[in-house]
């Protein structure tokens, strides 16, 4: 089996789609002049409810990604579920070779999370605050397993944004 027979088999898996954000602190936190801390987003449709008791969901990171390489020094994340009328933002976070997080974010409304300190899109299907638990390393990926710390529903208008067949969709 090909890389592409695998990549085409898998097109036709619709998921929902996500932006994983986290915020990065500080080089060094107890000066002053040190520039602050930066916003990470990335999109992912590799992400999934894994247990109710504990609340624990996982996310997919390709290995060496700056999520992957942030995640992996400190804990804390979250995940906005993307509405159908939210895809720019899903095309913007998913660009290779793109600018600085800070311009992505830029003109996107957010709230920051309570619990993590990261960005939460304002119009989200449902947001979810987490702490990773565990990582696994599979094959070019890191398996990021978190605990959900909050879980809310800030909008109710709309469906989903999917992603199937290499393209963004809209359910229904």
């Amino acid at each position: 089996m090909s890389n592409d027979e695998f990549r085409a088999a898998m097109s036709r898996l619709a998921a929902g789609v996500v932006l994983v954000t986290a915020h990065e602190p500080p080089l060094d936190p107890d000066d002053p002049m040190a520039p602050g801390g930066e916003d990470v987003g990335m999109t992912a449709t590799a992400f999934m409810s894994v247990s109710l008791d504990p609340p624990l969901v996982l996310v997919s990171l390709r290995t060496g990604a700056r999520m992957d390489d942030l995640l992996a020094e400190q804990p804390l994340w979250a995940v906005s579920v993307l509405a159908e009328s939210q895809r720019h933002i899903a095309g913007r976070f998913a660009m290779k070779g793109r600018i600085s997080d800070r311009l992505l974010f830029e003109d996107i409304p957010y709230a920051r999370g309570a619990a993590t300190g990261a960005p939460l899109v304002r119009g989200a299907l449902a947001t979810l605050e987490c702490r990773t638990e565990q990582t696994v390393a599979a094959g070019d990926h890191t398996l990021v397993v978190g605990r959900v710390l909050t879980a809310e529903l800030p909008s109710a208008d709309g469906g989903p944004l999917m992603y199937f067949r290499g393209r963004y969709r809209q359910l229904g």
